[in-house]
């Protein structure tokens, strides 16, 4: 399944529950770094985080970042596809890095 597939999924989630009002901008981006502290305390002391729960706040962060993704109409491989290559540029390496 594709991140566009799985966005478009999404999006019927929400809607069928009425959500969209919440979703705006703002609220999505605040939810978005709500989720990524809650995936951060599970690290917070350095132990072993249960692997269930450290799995839905790393769906809960991608959720989020998703629903920014279809709220600016952006496609979300592309953006990444993007940023990978600013950084392949930013960052060299001498080993090839090979876009596919």
């Amino acid at each position: 399944m594709s991140l566009n597939e799985i966005t478009q999924e999404l999006v019927s989630f929400r809607n069928a529950r009425k959500w969209g009002k919440h979703h705006t901008e703002a609220e999505l981006a605040r939810a978005l770094i709500i989720e990524a502290a809650e995936l951060n305390e599970l690290l917070l002391w350095g132990e072993e985080a249960d692997q269930e729960r450290y799995e839905e706040e790393v769906a809960d962060v991608l959720i989020y970042a998703l629903y920014l993704c279809e709220k600016r109409r952006l496609d979300p491989a592309t953006i990444i596809r993007a940023k990978i290559e600013k950084n392949a540029i930013k960052y060299p390496c001498k080993t090839p890095y090979i876009v596919r």
